[in-house]
C-alpha cells in the first residue's frame, strides 16, 4: 500500500468511498455521523485543490481516504472534559474512510500520518465505536471533548512520540 495526494480524477472513487463509509457506519450503530452526505462533493475538491486530501492506494485501486494537515485545526484550539497531551506543531487527520474490502487501510493512514509529524490529533463521533477502537489499536489517548463549527461534540484524541 502507498499514500499518495488525492488527484481530481480520483474523485469520483473517493466520494463512493466515502458513500459506502456512511452505509457501513449506519449498519454499525453509527446513524448520526456523517449525515446529510457530509462529506460534501465540493468539500473534498477544496481539500484536494489545498493540497490535503491523501488517498491510500493498493495496486492501482483506492482503498482509503483521509485529510491530513499540520498546523493548528480552529476545531482544537479548545478541549473539555480533559486536556492535549502536548502543545506545540500537531498534525490532523480528519475524513478518515476505507473501502470495505481491504483491512488495516486506518492503520496504515494513521501511521503514515504520525510519520509526518510525531504529534498527531483526531476526533470521532461518541457513536463511532470502531473508529475508538482503531485509534486505541494504534496509541492515540482520549483526551477531551471538543466541538465542531456546527456545535456538535466530538471525543478527541492525540499521539505522540
Amino acid at each position: 500500500m502507498d499514500i499518495r495526494k488525492t488527484d481530481l480524477d480520483d474523485l469520483d472513487k473517493v466520494m463512493d468511498i466515502y458513500d459506502n463509509a456512511r452505509k457501513y457506519m449506519r449498519k454499525n450503530g453509527n446513524p448520526n455521523q456523517w449525515d446529510k452526505g457530509y462529506p460534501s462533493r465540493e468539500l473534498i475538491r477544496q481539500d484536494i485543490k489545498e493540497g490535503k486530501s491523501y488517498v491510500a492506494v493498493d495496486g492501482n485501486q483506492l482503498v482509503g481516504v483521509f485529510f491530513f494537515d499540520v498546523g493548528p485545526d480552529p476545531t482544537y484550539k479548545r478541549i473539555f472534559d480533559g486536556h492535549w497531551i502536548k502543545d506545540g506543531e500537531y498534525g490532523v487527520v480528519h475524513r478518515i474512510a476505507s473501502a470495505s474490502h481491504k483491512k488495516g487501510v486506518g492503520s496504515y493512514c494513521l501511521k503514515w500520518a504520525f510519520e509526518k509529524c510525531g504529534n498527531l490529533r483526531i476526533d470521532t463521533h461518541r457513536d463511532n465505536i470502531i473508529m475508538q477502537n482503531l485509534l486505541d489499536k494504534n496509541g492515540f489517548e482520549k483526551c477531551g471533548i471538543i466541538h465542531l463549527k456546527d456545535g456538535d461534540e466530538r471525543i478527541a484524541y492525540q499521539k505522540v512520540l
